[in-house]
């Protein structure tokens, strides 16, 4: 007999999904089984319990399973409303982020080359939208609002125009790259170079504390730019097609803007804190939901100890083949990244030639 059953729905521009779970008793103990794909396809189907467990280890696996759900913003409402009943339905703008995948090297070599791509920095701060209306809004890459340094909201209360801006915050400035909307218009389905012009004839050279990310055309220049920034440490660059319009969401793979880091990074969970050190374990998610360690990663003084539990965003050289982080470096804690995105899949793994440590 079925114990506990729910079907949570998630719709938003370029997504429409279903994740059903449900609570089943089996002979000799309980399951938790669970089904996810596009509405109207064939799902695709899997179990959190590969073995029987009691009534009480099941309910604690379906309720934070159906939380973690609610939590990214699926709704037990068919119409798939990001967040509807849930405790961020406040909060939710339906404004979503479009998201990059990586490349390798050999293909950043490719785009720089290519006269079809332009080049900007991949900056190295915390992904937000600014609404500018009758208020300064905030929103993260979850599409819920968030507060914002005074110096940024001051500062694009100074555009004076109603638009929707996309960038990254890092500390007090806030790196423009994108238009949304400017004055009610939707900017989301013009070409990147439309949007981008846009946001330079509204921001210009900056304003306080905002400004625009430099873009890079030419071949020249963007190979110019590449190995500037490569020497400088920064994160990487970012490759985006200028024909391209705004698609919310992440492509399943590829897509009109591409990402290259110089350095690996990726977001992990806090899985302890190791007793008298200022260090914490951290696990990842395999394919099959299950937690791998990863590690331990010291915490520097000028941060806090993160909570058990909680998602940090973790730099290092590379991973070990068992799992592990070689010379990991704790960046902060991130309250925008979902557990489900914590998964081994961003490991990069040492080299087979390089594993005698030369």
């Amino acid at each position: 007999m079925n114990k506990e059953r729910v079907t949570l729905y998630y719709r938003d521009h370029s997504s429409d999904k279903i994740y059903h779970t449900e609570m089943v008793e089996l002979n000799d103990g309980f399951g938790v089984n669970f089904a996810f794909g596009r509405r109207g396809s064939t799902l695709q189907t899997g179990t959190k319990t590969h073995a029987p467990v009691t009534f009480d280890e099941a309910k604690k696996i379906y309720d934070k399973l159906v939380r973690e759900k609610t939590q990214k913003g699926y709704t037990p409402g068919a119409n798939g409303t990001p967040y509807s009943g849930t405790d961020n339905a406040q909060r939710s703008t339906g404004i979503l982020p479009q998201l990059l995948n990586p490349v390798d090297e050999a293909n950043a070599e490719k785009l720089i080359a290519d006269s079809t791509h332009w080049m900007q920095q991949k900056m190295d701060g915390k992904r937000v939208i600014i609404q500018v209306g009758d208020k300064i809004v905030g929103i993260n890459r979850k599409g819920l609002t968030i507060g914002l340094p005074e110096s940024i909201v001051t500062s694009a209360a100074q555009i004076g125009t109603p638009c929707i801006i996309d960038g990254e915050a890092i500390g007090d400035t806030f790196y423009a790259f994108d238009l949304l909307s400017l004055n009610s218009k939707d900017y989301r389905a013009s070409p990147y170079r439309a949007r981008y012009e846009a946001l330079v004839r509204l921001v210009g050279d900056g304003v306080g504390s905002i400004e625009i990310v430099e873009t890079f055309a030419l071949a020249t220049d963007k190979r110019a730019a590449f190995e500037r920034l490569k020497r400088a440490n920064a994160e990487g660059v970012v490759f985006k097609n200028p024909a391209a319009p705004y698609t919310p969401g992440r492509p399943a793979s590829g897509g009109p803007q591409l990402k290259y880091k110089f350095v690996t990074t990726g977001t992990f969970i806090v899985a302890g804190v190791n007793a008298g050190k200022r260090s914490v374990g951290l696990e990842a998610l395999s394919d099959s939901g299950r937690s791998v360690y990863v590690g331990n990663v010291t915490v520097p003084a000028n941060h806090k100890m993160p909570a058990i539990g909680t998602i940090a965003e973790i730099r290092f050289l590379y991973a070990f083949r068992e799992g592990c982080l070689y010379q990991p470096c704790f960046l902060g804690v991130r309250d925008d990244i979902d557990r489900s995105d914590c998964t081994t899949a961003q490991l990069k793994y040492k080299s087979e030639e390089n594993d005698d440590g030369e």
